[in-house]
C-alpha cells in the first residue's frame, strides 16, 4: 500500500475520484473548482493535494507549496478509521468538534450547511477507501 497523501497514493485518489460520476457530476453542477490538501495534524504543511477544476480532479501529488482553498488535517490513525469506515454527516460533525478532524484552510460550517457540497465531500472519504 502507498503511503498515505505520497504522489503514489494522491495519483490514486485521483483516479478513484474522477471514476465516481455521482462525486464529479455533482461537483461539476456547481462549478465546483479548487485546491485541497490533505495531511497529517500537527504537521506544518499536508502531505498531499488536489487541484480540482468542474468536480474533476486534474492533478494530484505530494504537496509543493501550492496556495490551498481548503486544508484538511488528522491523525493518520483517523484518516485510516474514516477509509474503512466512511462518516456521515453525524459522524463528521463529532470528528469537526471533537478536533479529530480540523479545517487548516477552508469553512467547515458553509460547506456543511451548502448540501451540494456536503454530500460530495462526505462522499470522498468512501474513495479514499478504495486507494490501495
Amino acid at each position: 500500500m502507498a503511503e498515505l497523501f505520497s504522489d503514489e497514493w494522491m495519483q490514486q485518489f485521483q483516479n478513484e475520484w474522477n471514476r465516481e460520476p455521482e462525486l464529479v457530476e455533482a461537483l461539476k453542477d456547481i462549478g465546483f473548482d479548487s485546491v485541497i490538501g490533505y495531511g497529517l495534524d500537527g504537521e506544518d504543511q499536508p502531505r498531499g493535494v488536489v487541484v480540482v477544476e468542474k468536480g474533476e480532479v486534474v492533478e494530484a501529488h505530494a504537496y509543493t507549496g501550492e496556495s490551498l482553498n481548503w486544508d484538511l488535517r488528522a491523525s493518520a490513525k483517523e484518516w485510516e478509521k474514516w477509509a474503512k469506515k466512511p462518516p456521515g454527516m453525524v459522524g463528521l460533525g463529532i470528528a469537526y468538534t471533537s478536533r479529530k478532524l480540523k479545517f487548516m484552510v477552508g469553512d467547515y460550517a458553509a460547506m456543511v450547511k451548502d448540501p451540494r457540497m456536503a454530500g460530495p465531500f462526505i462522499k470522498t472519504f468512501a474513495i479514499m477507501g478504495r486507494v490501495q
